[in-house]
């Protein structure tokens, strides 16, 4: 496996994210319409560049752009965040989505302190949630029938992990 990082979501990143956020298969996960435009996130970048409740990092692997991993609504009183990553369809199954998942965790844990992260997923995104049990996430709950994609409606399942089951699960 090639030398993989996250890396801080630069301004030059943005056609590489235009794209992902374009890309009708990618959104679908995301449970969003695959529609951006250049201009929209050069203003959102500009907005959030400096706003503590997001940390969007591009995961690298020796300067090619594979994903993207988010931490969103980051709360610094109840320490937690949701945690949300895409990998570039040409990048997906070649194993890049379990070392990304691992450093976005270790990072909001040991760098942010977080209490704990949570996230939603497709109930049909088996791997996915094959990834996320993989990494300590546990199901809280399934919401049925809570999004619409692609003509139909979708479970999302709730999934969270602790800090403290990371770090105990770590030594």
């Amino acid at each position: 496996m090639e030398n993989i990082t996250l890396r801080t979501f630069e301004r030059e990143d943005i056609p590489f994210v235009h794209k992902l956020l374009n890309n009708r298969e990618v959104m679908s996960y995301w449970f969003e319409e695959a529609y951006a435009s250049k201009v929209s996130l050069e203003d959102t970048f500009q907005k959030n560049k400096d706003d503590t409740s997001i940390r969007s990092l591009i995961i690298d692997s020796e300067g090619v752009q594979i994903g993207l991993v988010q931490l969103l609504f980051i709360d610094p009183v109840s320490r937690n965040a949701e945690f949300a990553i895409m990998i570039d369809p040409k990048h997906q199954g070649k194993g890049y989505a379990h070392p990304s998942t691992e450093y976005a965790i270790e990072y909001a844990f040991n760098v942010l302190n977080l209490h704990k992260l949570y996230l939603w997923v497709d109930e049909e995104n088996k791997k996915a949630i094959h990834i996320y049990k993989k990494h300590g996430f546990t199901i809280d709950s399934t919401l049925r029938e809570h999004f619409f994609v692609n003509g139909s409606y979708h479970n999302v399942v709730i999934m969270s992990i602790f800090q403290r089951d990371y770090l105990a699960h770590k030594i």
